[in-house]
This record gives C-alpha cells, sequence and structure tokens, in this order.
C-alpha cells in the first residue's frame, strides 16, 4: 500500500488542484466528502468542489463552543453555494459526563483533559462522519504546524482506514488568500481580526506579528501538542 501512495503522489506532483480534485471526486463519487471548519483553506476546498461537482459531500463538526462568526459563516456558505453542509454534533450523554468530570473549562488544566473533550466534541463525530466513506478531504498544508511538516498530497489513514487526500499541502498562506479575493469566497471575519486558525472559542484567540499560524490555538500547551487528534498519526 505505501508503494500505492508514492506512485499517487509522484502522479499528481505537478497537477492543479482543480485536476487532483476532480480525479477523486469522480474516482470515488459518493464515497467521499471534505471535513470542513470553515477555515480559510476549507472554504477553498469548498469553493473548488463546487463549481467541479455541486452536490458532492460536504460536512463539519458542530462542537457547541464555536465562535457566533463560525456558525454566520456557515450559513453563508450554504446560501452562497446553495448547498446544505451535513453537520454533526457531540454525543449528547457523553457531552453531559463529561461536564461532570472536569466542569465546563476544565480542557486547560490538564492535556488530558483537553484531549478528552476534544474526544467528545471532535474525534467521535468525525467517526460518525466518515462512516460508509472511502476518502476524507482536508485543507492542511504542510507549513501549518510542525505537527503537519510531513504530511503528503495522498496519505493512509490508519487510524480512520481510509484514505486522506490534502489537495492544499503545498500551498502558502498567500496562495489561500490570493484565491480567496479572486473568486470572492466568503471566510471567516476573525480572519480579519489577528486569526489565522479558529477552532472552538474558548481554544483559540488572535496571535502577535511574528507568531506561528497556530500560536492562538491551544496557546497554553507546547507547540509540540497543539493537535486536537483529527489529523495525528498512529505510532
Amino acid at each position: 500500500m505505501k508503494n500505492d501512495f508514492e506512485l499517487l503522489n509522484t502522479w499528481f506532483e505537478d497537477a492543479s488542484i482543480e485536476m487532483i480534485l476532480t480525479h477523486f471526486l469522480q474516482t470515488y463519487k459518493g464515497r467521499i466528502a471534505l471535513a470542513s471548519s470553515y477555515g480559510a483553506e476549507d472554504q477553498v476546498l469548498t469553493d473548488m468542489m463546487a463549481k467541479i461537482d455541486p452536490i458532492a459531500k460536504i460536512f463539519s463538526l458542530d462542537t457547541g463552543r464555536l465562535p457566533e462568526e463560525t456558525y454566520t459563516l456557515m450559513d453563508q456558505t450554504n446560501r452562497k453555494y446553495g448547498i446544505n453542509v451535513e453537520v454533526f454534533c457531540p454525543d449528547k450523554t457523553a457531552l453531559e459526563e463529561l461536564y461532570k468530570s472536569q466542569g465546563i473549562n476544565g480542557f486547560r488544566e490538564s492535556i488530558e483533559n483537553r484531549k478528552a473533550c476534544c474526544q467528545v466534541r471532535k474525534l467521535e463525530p468525525l467517526f460518525r462522519a466518515l462512516g460508509g466513506l472511502e476518502v476524507w478531504i482536508t485543507g492542511l498544508r504542510r507549513s501549518q504546524s510542525p505537527t503537519r511538516e510531513t504530511m503528503q498530497l495522498v496519505e493512509w489513514d490508519e487510524a480512520n482506514t481510509l484514505i486522506k487526500l490534502n489537495p492544499l499541502i503545498e500551498w502558502s498562506e498567500q496562495m489561500v488568500w490570493d484565491y480567496i479575493n479572486e473568486n470572492k469566497v466568503p471566510y471567516n471575519v476573525l480572519h480579519d481580526q489577528g486569526y489565522p486558525s479558529i477552532g472552538c472559542a474558548p481554544c483559540t484567540r488572535a496571535i502577535c506579528e511574528g507568531e506561528d499560524l497556530r500560536a492562538g490555538r491551544w496557546w497554553w500547551e507546547s507547540s509540540e501538542h497543539k493537535e486536537c487528534g483529527l489529523h495525528l498519526k498512529r505510532k
């Protein structure tokens, strides 16, 4: 299988993002979806996919603690593209147990608590969202974080047992914003307020000039821990 992915990555090395998306959307039609957190990269992919296949599946995770600006963008995106992004929410019982075990903001007390919160609010809903799929598309870019530097365009996701496609893996932040501006893609207004990476409201802050792009995510933790678990490889 490793050789298969090496061949795919070599094959698509010089291909356009539109060509890559077209190939996978056609090859895996009905068994592929974009996982959107409504970040700038995901909005770029939503725009591209809507032009290639207006009924291509897109889903999102509503953790229950997203910023109001993200909910506004969710509505704007559906209206602009005439789509209905499927939303997955945390399990009610698991969420109630989380509050009982660590309180409202217990995720700040330890990495273990924070990961437990992400498990309930993100990982379990993602597991349900990926059910029946063979490929999930993400907006990951290598330059976003030290934990993403070795990621490839096409990968095998061992944790979720399906193919992960990262069409923008080689893109720079400037390329993302150039596309957004040129194509009038709706984006989260928090980006204009110093938020390059946006997650749950209590776990996201604006960054200062010169800080890493993900410095505003779980800023009380060291950089090597700054993943919720959605994109970490099993060792």
